[in-house]
């Protein structure tokens, strides 16, 4: 059997943290890539037996080569703390993993979950995003400060798991809005050379909301599809709108010292 790493990105995620970890305890090593937190994140994950590397963040495709550099073993799953691996994707790995992988790379499907139901419009099933399982030489992220690609170094095609993991992309509705504000300011430095305004703002956002509850069908999500529709919007337009905030010089009217008379 080759051996397997697991890695988990985290900050301040103490509340995920436990039942992340939880899912890939049958991996040979779990590593916890703490940016920094201060909630106990870092405790709960060594109490369970992964071992934590401080990175701090520039980015999350530096933050992700620096957990392949963490790993140890010649195979390397990925999880982020909203994610839980299942036992169907655990068996699917491990059999992988007894034999001889076609492939270098794999795709995970993701399955996800908001407002207590599972989502299934939005674009959010199959829903994607970076491959989650590989060699550990087969492949390097880019260096997006968010929504970060990946570069293949292997010659063999993609592959894809039939099963799929878990995502609990937000919490609660408070937790929306501040990935909403966090991803905003990232996805801002993204624009740097594009020339934008609050009126594009508002068209990318208004775009962004059809585009998943009309185009993807967030509508047969009921209220939940709606909510995910409406974070686009805002992550957009916000994303649009700071990037145009640096290129202006707003601030208070000029003011001089008020005295009495």
């Amino acid at each position: 059997m080759q051996k397997i790493s697991a890695y988990i990105l985290a900050f301040n995620e103490a509340e995920k943290i436990k039942a992340a970890v939880e899912t890939v305890l049958w991996a040979d090593e779990i590593v916890v890539i703490d940016s920094n937190s201060t909630d106990g994140t870092p405790e709960m994950a060594e109490s369970l037996g992964a071992r934590v590397v401080q990175v701090p963040f520039n980015g999350f495709g530096d933050l992700r080569n620096r957990a392949i550099e963490a790993c140890r073993y010649e195979w390397i799953f990925s999880l982020d703390s909203d994610e839980r691996c299942t036992e169907a994707v655990r068996d699917e790995i491990l059999a992988l993993l007894a034999g001889s992988p076609a492939h270098d790379i794999y795709r995970v499907p993701r399955r996800n979950y908001m407002m207590g139901r599972r989502i299934r419009g939005s674009g959010w099933y199959p829903n994607f995003r970076q491959p989650q399982l590989f060699r550990k030489d087969s492949m390097r992220y880019t260096l997006e400060p968010v929504h970060e690609g990946y570069e293949a170094l292997s010659n063999k095609p993609l592959g894809t798991l039939r099963n799929a993991i878990w995502q609990y992309p937000f919490r609660n509705l408070e937790e929306v809005i501040r990935k909403m504000n966090r991803y905003s300011s990232l996805g801002a430095s993204k624009l740097a050379h594009k020339r934008v305004s609050m009126g594009s703002a508002f068209g990318h956002a208004v775009w962004a909301f059809l585009k998943h509850y009309v185009a993807k069908a967030g509508f047969i999500d009921g209220w939940a599809g709606f909510v995910i529709a409406f974070a686009y919007f805002e992550v957009t337009f916000y994303r649009y709108a700071k990037h145009y905030e640096t290129t202006q010089h707003w601030g208070p009217p000029p003011t001089g010292p008020v005295r009495r008379p």
